[in-house]
């Protein structure tokens, strides 16, 4: 529903707002008087007036410029001051990542997400989920000795989750786990031992974090999602690769949320179904 403000009300509320903004900034009346072009007496009377009548578009957008406030801020038709640029810079911030999940700014998401259910779509398998063999396979040749950090930050992140309280569902497409479990694409050259201990690990970690650990796999063929982390209803982040991208105003959260929502809604395999094709595949291995 819209609000119609009585114009006397939003005459009002400029005057009082340049006020704020004047008291924030430490600008006497003179000054803002010279930086947006007018006589002092306007300025005071801009001030001081009762009547229900607004200056003019001009020294509205000026009043906003040298104040750094936003003009529909002074206009009431936003309860935030700051500028749009501003607003979207507090919105929007795009990161660097590493190639491990050895990364204080993932660690301080996770801090700041305590207690609020958590929900990711990993770029593969979530390093939280892996074996020591399998980080080692996977991050030696590329990371060398830093192997070690990606490994602690595993168990780190799992003994974080474990201690706080808070849910992690994952998404990600049953391909990626069959890819794994047969040894080819991405995991060509792994071998039959670590994987087979890579599946056990899956089934021990989901029999024992059930259901505060909740694993859904879904038809990639049906459904795509790029790899992104919500961090309860404050926070997504969608991992380009080099960066993060993450966002923090309340309707693309809920847009992401959304996104991953419908991933678990659609799921080829519910979370209550993966021991089984774990053992299945567990089975199959030769």
């Amino acid at each position: 529903m819209t609000f119609i403000i009585d114009k006397r009300d939003r005459a009002e509320l400029f005057r009082a707002r340049v006020a704020q903004a004047m008291d924030a900034t430490q600008i006497s009346q003179s000054a803002l008087a010279r930086a947006i072009g007018v006589d002092r007496s306007t300025v005071s009377q801009l001030l001081k007036s009762t009547t229900a009548r607004l200056p003019n578009a001009q020294v509205v957008g000026e009043c906003a410029r040298v104040l750094g406030v936003s003009a529909d801020w002074l206009l009431g038709l936003t309860d935030r001051p700051e500028l749009a640029v501003d607003l979207m810079a507090s919105a929007l911030s795009f990161t660097e990542a590493p190639r491990a999940l050895a990364d204080e700014q993932i660690h301080a998401w996770h801090r700041e997400a305590e207690g609020y259910k958590i929900r990711h779509v990993p770029a593969s398998l979530h390093d939280m989920l892996k074996t020591r063999d399998m980080l080692e396979w996977e991050y030696t040749p590329h990371l060398g000795r830093t192997t070690a950090q990606a490994v602690g930050a595993s168990k780190d992140n799992l003994n974080w989750m474990r201690s706080t309280g808070s849910d992690y569902e994952i998404a990600f497409p049953v391909h990626e786990l069959s890819a794994m479990a047969k040894g080819c694409g991405y995991y060509d050259g792994l071998p039959v031992s670590t994987r087979r201990a890579q599946l056990e690990r899956l089934r021990h970690l989901h029999d024992q974090l059930y259901p505060t650990l909740r694993l859904h796999m879904f038809d990639a063929r049906k459904l795509y999602s790029a790899p992104v982390t919500i961090f309860g209803p404050k926070l997504a982040v969608i991992y380009l690769g080099r960066n993060y991208l993450a966002f923090r105003d309340k309707e693309r959260v809920q847009a992401i949320t959304q996104h991953f929502d419908g991933l678990v809604r659609e799921a080829q395999i519910s979370s209550r179904d993966v021991p089984k094709l774990l053992d299945t595949l567990i089975n199959d291995l030769t």
